[in-house]
């Protein structure tokens, strides 16, 4: 008998296995698909041209989790600082964001004058809130009606963390949080083109515009874990965790999909396969999507009535494809010749942006997508051959619910969308393509097993993070049936590819006395 069970070999279920089986848990992991990695894991597109995963910003990887599960051992490792990213315009040649604020002075104030010194304060007030932000996703949330003292301990120091920031910053944080992208960054900053680029990374898959209430609260939770890139991608991060635990004793079973967990008076007693084996175990730990988990997977009326409903209304609306492209030659932005750079955001500004969420409202693909752009090639020369790029793009809105359905119609003009509007950054880009291919919500939840084809498996909506995410009764990571733990993208602190929803399933199982 297997001690724990790990359904899914995605990087938060390898986290989490990693994380067992070096506490000196028997683990195996159970993935449905051919490979491990998940959303992690490499995609040949064209001869020659390899996509190093469907997600590919590793900047909220943080460097503790690689060193405390021996990944550093392996060689992974990090570039040592978070990367620059362009912010492309179609008429000019656009600026480039560093994270080091003052080195974007000059190019800022030519678009605007003050935006550059309002860029240099606004990093500085990210870098300030950014330790507590950082501190609440780094962490389990603290109980909603904490009983024993460690937990009030829990909260109090969370309201000590809020209230050593300082009155000023404090007050900030609470005023911003609750707020639209759009309108906290128009505050700061004249240029569109800037608002555009900085709110981008808080609208990753989620069914809102920039102006909606609580989207400046997705970008401070993005801007408060950012740091370097990790070296050779989301890829190397999944082949490394499958090394480290092969090394720590885990097994891991490809082509084992799971169709039903087993349970037994209250506990988990296991699980079934689709090829009609059967697995015992007193301990799983789900890092699949929580409603595949708790909704598909266990047998009806297992759940508490309130708890089910709760998770039904987890929202996971789809709005992101994924489109990847193999350049007959390199990507090169307006006005930028010889210039290469491995990030981008690709918008006019903030009114674009809206409107590109607009159409999703309606069931329909903007024709003007928000481009999420990332050219891998840059740093590794191996993904694409010599002089040319690969590039994967993840571009809004495309909603899971598209009126007709996702066909193969439906997907080629959204991939001409997405080349229409990276050609007006990037004039010739159109005659370098040698390959497309468009990845649709729909192939999002059939492939990766994602609900409503979310890449983060639930929206990051202010009322789905921290202590609410999935839900208030499942957020501390165990489940109503003993034994049985979710560890996904759809746990505190959500998607994205830094492992740590797998990491502290693994703190919640092992600090549970007899599980």
């Amino acid at each position: 008998m297997s001690e724990a069970l790990v359904i899914g070999a995605g990087h938060n279920g390898l986290v989490a296995a990693l994380a067992l089986a070096r506490a000196g848990r028997r683990v195996t992991v159970l993935e449905r698909r051919g490979e491990i990695g998940g959303t992690c894991a490499p995609r040949p597109l064209a001869p020659g041209y390899t996509v190093p995963g469907l997600l590919h910003d590793t900047t909220g990887l943080r460097r503790d989790l690689v060193r405390a599960l021996g990944l550093e051992d392996l060689g992974l490792a990090f570039e040592t600082a978070a990367p620059s990213v362009l912010a492309a315009h179609s008429e000019h040649r656009g600026a480039v964001l560093h994270a080091e604020a003052g080195r974007s002075r000059g190019e800022l104030e030519a678009l605007h004058k003050g935006d550059g010194d309002a860029y240099v304060a606004w990093r500085a007030f990210v870098s300030r809130v950014g330790g507590f932000v950082a501190g609440l996703l780094d962490r389990p949330p603290p109980p909603l009606r904490p009983r024993a003292p460690g937990e009030w301990w829990s909260v109090a120091r969370l309201g000590l963390a809020l209230r050593r920031l300082g009155r000023a910053d404090m007050l900030e944080l609470l005023r911003v949080a609750p707020m639209g992208a759009a309108d906290w960054l128009q505050e700061q900053f004249r240029s569109p083109l800037v608002c555009a680029a900085l709110a981008a990374p808080g609208l990753a898959g989620a069914f809102l515009g920039p102006r909606a209430s609580g989207s400046a609260a997705a970008l401070l939770c993005y801007e408060a874990v950012r740091g370097g890139e990790l070296l050779g991608g989301p890829a190397a991060l999944a082949k490394a965790l499958g090394a480290a635990l092969e090394r720590a004793g885990g097994r891991i079973r490809l082509d084992a999909e799971v169709t039903r967990i087993g349970v037994e008076r209250g506990r988990v007693s296991g699980v079934e396969l689709a090829d009609g084996a059967a697995l015992e175990a007193p301990l799983v730990v789900a890092c699949c999507d929580p409603k595949r988990a708790l909704l598909g997977l266990l047998a009806p009326a297992t759940l508490p009535l309130a708890v089910e409903e709760a998770l039904r209304a987890f929202r996971t609306r789809g709005t992101a494809a994924k489109v990847e492209l193999a350049l007959d030659g390199p990507l090169v932005f307006r006005d930028r010749p010889g210039e290469r750079h491995a990030r981008a955001v690709v918008a006019d500004g903030l009114d674009e942006v809206e409107r590109a969420f607009d159409a999703a409202k309606y069931r329909a693909c903007s024709e003007r997508p928000l481009l999420d752009l990332c050219v891998p090639s840059v740093g590794d020369a191996s993904l694409a051959p010599p002089g040319k790029d690969v590039v994967s793009i993840l571009a809004y809105c495309a909603p899971r619910d598209l009126e007709g359905g996702w066909s193969d119609a439906a997907r080629a003009r959204f991939g001409d969308a997405v080349v229409d509007a990276l050609e007006r950054a990037a004039p010739g880009t159109r005659d370098r393509v040698l390959a497309c291919r468009v990845v649709d919500p729909e192939q999002i939840e059939r492939v990766y097993g994602a609900s409503g084809g979310h890449i983060h498996c639930g929206e990051h909506a202010l009322d789905q993070l921290f202590f609410m995410r999935p839900t208030p009764a499942l957020a501390r990571y165990a489940t109503p049936v003993a034994g049985l733990y979710l560890g996904g993208s759809g746990s505190h602190p959500g998607g994205g590819v830094t492992g740590r929803p797998g990491a502290l399933a693994a703190r919640a199982v092992l600090s549970r006395r007899g599980t």
